[in-house]
């Protein structure tokens, strides 16, 4: 796989040139690329090899030069139950939705019931809007077979590899649980709560985490079986009783606040090993903000910094890395 940072002619090129793509950009700069085989999601923070940035004019460029085939698909919230369907048997399917969409929280809330889901690699992003423009700007998914951008759906790209290859999907996670932090459970799945149970008993949660300085860099972490799956804040608003989500809330499901990692940027640094150049890879806005990542590497790994991350199921505050190796070597591993 090759990863850069590419102006819109650069980028236009390699669709030109047949490459199978996977593309994040501003909406402007996405809508100037022509048809072919590639998807793309609005996004305009990436960590590229000089270090973190925001650019609404370049695009981020994911090739994956290993495919033999490859097929890019649209699909509407009612029928994401269907994205395994259309996968090649022997390959991986990249996955781009818009943040905040319905299709958002479909997949969100039962992606992980869907059939067949966890039989092959399926790695992916939510897309985003500058900062400034959160709760104002529409993010965006365009499928580039056909040139369509939209709010709501998916789009998705299935790749077949060759013969004696697989994809190795693996996440990089800083947060655990604070075993001494007080247990949190909600009454209702969703990207945002007016109430939560602490320790037990009820409280307006927005006002319960203002009068007790809770540190909102930090998510709420869910214990899946050993797997540490983060819920990441999005905003806290006292005064109407509310907070927001970046990923939501399962009902009955235990959280705790993340045990604090230490020194975030450098704990962020030590975490990330491994060859970058030869895996795709996607980093949350979060990390990129609160690592203070901008102006800044992840050692070889670069990507969009995005809304949301997928393995398989959406993730969040992780970063998201998918390798393809020789079936032997990856067995081995």
């Amino acid at each position: 796989m090759k990863n850069a940072l590419m102006s819109v002619p650069e980028a236009a090129g390699r669709i030109r040139a047949g490459a199978v793509l996977m593309i994040a950009g501003s909406e402007q700069a996405l809508k100037a690329l022509p048809a072919g085989s590639w998807i793309g999601g609005t996004s305009v923070y990436f960590v590229a090899a000089d270090g973190g940035r925001m650019d609404k004019d370049n695009v981020f460029v994911t090739e994956l030069d290993m495919a033999r085939d490859s097929r890019c698909q649209y699909l509407s919230t009612g029928d994401l139950h269907n994205l395994t369907k259309d996968r090649f048997d022997s390959g991986l399917s990249l996955i781009i939705l818009p943040g905040m969409s319905a299709a958002h929280q479909e997949f969100a809330l039962h992606g992980a019931s869907y059939r067949g889901l966890f039989d092959a690699p399926l790695m992916g992003w939510i897309s985003g809007v500058h900062l400034d423009d959160l709760g104002t700007g529409v993010p965006k998914v365009i499928d580039g077979g056909t040139g369509r951008m939209y709010e709501d759906g998916a789009v998705l790209l299935h790749v077949r590899l060759p013969a004696g290859q697989v994809a190795d999907l693996d996440i990089v996670n800083l947060f655990v649980q604070d075993r001494s932090a007080p247990r949190i459970t909600f009454a209702q799945d969703g990207f945002s709560a007016h109430h939560a149970f602490v320790d037990g008993q009820k409280v307006d949660f927005a006002d319960w985490v203002a009068r007790n300085g809770i540190d909102t860099q930090l998510p709420l972490v869910a214990d899946y079986a050993g797997a540490m799956i983060n819920v990441s804040f999005q905003s806290v608003d006292a005064e109407n009783g509310r907070v927001d989500f970046y990923a939501p809330v399962i009902a009955g499901m235990e959280y705790r606040q993340a045990k604090s990692p230490g020194a975030y940027a450098d704990v962020f640094a030590a975490s990330v090993t491994g060859d970058g150049t030869a895996e795709i890879s996607c980093n949350c806005i979060l990390n990129y903000l609160y690592g203070k990542l901008e102006g800044h590497t992840t050692g070889s790994f670069t990507g969009p910094a995005t809304f949301g991350e997928i393995a398989y199921i959406l993730m969040n505050q992780t970063m998201v890395r998918l390798s393809v190796r020789a079936e032997q070597a990856s067995q081995v591993a």
